[in-house]
């Protein structure tokens, strides 16, 4: 091999093959360890600008409540028909200011007016039964007291010839036959004036208890007459008490039935206000809790007195009375804010409240990254609520933001996505 001849090496060169294959590898390793290893997570974008973002913060937890109080009167007195009729006139317009005893309208009955007619007949009747009777009675006691008066006499008689028959007799003036006679016409009419006086108080005895008799029932029957004559006045419906007759139904011509409500007249001496509760609360509402509201821009305080156990609509009510003053120009239907505190003020983390919770109960939150980019879903632990704040007992730190509006179109998600 002369000078001007090189052996050229071959450079050590990878097959495209090879190239190929080991790319291969290295896609099935990251797709195998991005199955085993990444997010499975349901994600879900969203734009960031409409959602309502609030951090969770340490301070005062004011343990209270606020909801819409209605006025009404102190006392409303219903009127109720007592006697049945036609509605003949109105005199008192709802609206108007009534007076215990004022008669507001009047009632006809015909039935009831021929009942009092047939009652004042049975009166009548027995009274002049009563008034026969006694003079039946009186009659019967001198008839017996002049046979009593015969008889006496006639037994003085007979028991004075008698006792002078006797000595006659023993002086042989006189016959066996006679003294026996005198004997026993004494003995007669003394058994005839014994039986007369018998039948004398017998008949007394039971003429009185004739007389009482009739005399209980006409004045059974004369109370009767008054209870019927009450009813007659109950056709006149009248005020029962000083007020407002704040409404009245029937109108003139209106045939009314026993028991049917005609209206309602309101006690003014004082006002209450007609509470609706949440139900989450009505462990802690009882009667005495104290609450605040505003009238004309002033501050009064009210007591609650009676709770409505009856929950509709997810609501309960209460009634509360003025503690101190009633305020001045308070009007019947009237609205205003009631604050009622329910225990005392605290530290505690607060999360301000949005309409999350209607999705999730309380029971968990989206929470933001500090990077802003997304937000996932964390369990939490909620306590009591205010009108602004929810206590936070678990699951939150201060500083950490939530997403505190609707969860309605992602709340099956667990990832979500914040689109700037």
């Amino acid at each position: 091999m002369d000078g001007m001849d090189r052996k050229i090496e071959k450079k050590g060169i990878v097959s495209r093959q090879t190239i190929l294959y080991g790319s291969i590898l290295i896609l099935v390793l990251v797709v195998f360890a991005t199955i085993i290893f990444g997010d499975k997570s349901s994600k879900y974008n969203v734009e960031a600008s409409r959602l309502g973002i609030d951090e969770v913060v340490q301070d005062i937890f004011q343990d209270y409540i606020t909801d819409q109080g209605i006025v009404e009167p102190i006392r409303t007195i219903f009127l109720d028909a007592v006697e049945g009729g036609r509605v003949e006139e109105i005199f008192i317009e709802e609206g108007n200011m009534v007076k215990k005893g004022d008669v507001i309208l009047s009632l006809s009955n015909n039935n009831l007016l021929l009942e009092i007619t047939n009652n004042e007949a049975q009166v009548v009747r027995a009274v002049n039964e009563l008034r026969t009777s006694r003079l039946l009675m009186d009659q019967q006691k001198l008839a017996n007291k002049q046979q009593i008066i015969q008889l006496s006499r006639q037994v003085t008689q007979d028991k004075r010839i008698y006792n002078n028959n006797i000595k006659l007799y023993e002086e042989s003036h006189i016959s066996r036959e006679d003294f026996d006679q005198s004997k026993e016409a004494y003995e007669s009419s003394d058994a005839q004036l014994k039986l007369v006086l018998e039948n004398f108080r017998n008949d007394s005895m039971y003429r009185s208890i004739q007389i009482s008799s009739l005399e209980s029932s006409v004045s059974s029957m004369t109370k009767s007459m008054g209870i019927i004559r009450q009813r007659l006045d109950n056709l006149n419906i009248r005020a029962s008490v000083n007020g407002e007759l704040a409404t009245l139904n029937p109108e003139i011509g209106q045939v009314i039935n026993y028991g049917n409500r005609m209206g309602t007249i309101n006690i003014l001496d004082s006002y209450k206000l007609r509470v609706e509760i949440d139900e989450h609360y009505i462990a802690r509402i009882s009667k005495g809790l104290l609450g605040e509201c505003d009238f004309a821009n002033k501050a009064y305080s009210a007591e609650i007195v009676k709770l409505y156990p009856e929950v509709q609509n997810g609501r309960f009510a209460v009634d509360m009375v003025f503690t101190d003053s009633v305020p001045e120009q308070i009007r019947i239907g009237q609205n205003t804010r009631i604050r009622l505190q329910l225990g005392e003020s605290k530290q505690a983390l607060l999360l301000p409240k949005g309409g999350f919770y209607n999705k999730t109960g309380g029971q968990w939150v989206f929470v933001v990254d500090p990077s802003g980019e997304f937000a996932v879903k964390r369990d939490i632990t909620i306590g009591r609520q205010n009108p602004r704040y929810y206590e936070v007992l678990g699951g939150l730190e201060a500083g950490e933001k939530v997403i505190t509006s609707s969860y309605q179109n992602f709340a099956d998600h667990d990832k979500l996505i914040l689109k700037k």
